[in-house]
């Protein structure tokens, strides 16, 4: 079922990022995904960091860059979907809607 999942070597609903050249250099520390109406199936490559704190400043700008892309695709302002972002965030930080199931051992084979 996985391969039928699978287009050229990665998931069909992926976001595409083989015409990013400067990612040569990069190492993947993150991959999100959601389900329609479910829940987010989060995968985390910790030791690519030096320090929990890198990870929260990792997110931080990946909120930025979303308020951004947020902006441009529903025609709000960058600060009004920050405002929005944040709010979801401080939401699910003081009540978690979903629980945490574990789908990832860090340096376990799958």
């Amino acid at each position: 079922m996985a391969e039928e999942k699978k287009s050229e070597g990665r998931f069909i609903n992926a976001i595409a990022v083989d015409e990013y050249d400067f990612l040569d250099q990069s190492h993947e520390v993150a991959r999100l995904w959601v389900e329609d109406n479910g829940p987010a199936t989060c995968l985390i490559q910790p030791d690519k960091l030096a320090q929990p704190e890198m990870f929260g400043m990792l997110m931080v700008d990946a909120i930025r860059h979303g308020a951004r892309a947020f902006a441009q695709a529903h025609d709000i302002s960058e600060t009004e979907a920050l405002r929005r972002i944040w709010s979801g965030l401080e939401a699910e930080r003081d009540r978690n809607t979903t629980d945490l199931d574990t789908v990832q051992d860090y340096e376990k084979p799958n």
